[in-house]
């Protein structure tokens, strides 16, 4: 399963940067959203950024992805 995250861009050069989450800093691809600047939020998925999004929006999705994550780990038990 793939899974597009939103990261902020804390680097920019040309079409290349640096985007964070919490303690994680990627290099990623920005060709596909040339507008994006160092502050944004952008959705990350295989190192390309493939949208910008805002803070609000981004927080909001974070928080999912923490309910998912505790969920828990179905780990090979019988359905």
């Amino acid at each position: 399963m793939c899974l597009a995250v939103p990261m902020e861009l804390v680097e920019k050069s040309e079409f290349r940067g640096v985007a964070r989450l919490g303690g994680v800093s990627r290099d990623v691809n920005l060709m596909l959203v040339p507008e994006a600047g160092v502050g944004d939020y952008v959705i990350i998925h295989a190192g390309c950024a493939i949208s910008v999004l805002s803070r609000e929006e981004a927080q909001k999705t974070l928080d999912l992805l923490g309910e998912i994550e505790g969920i828990g780990d179905l780990g090979g038990k019988p359905a």
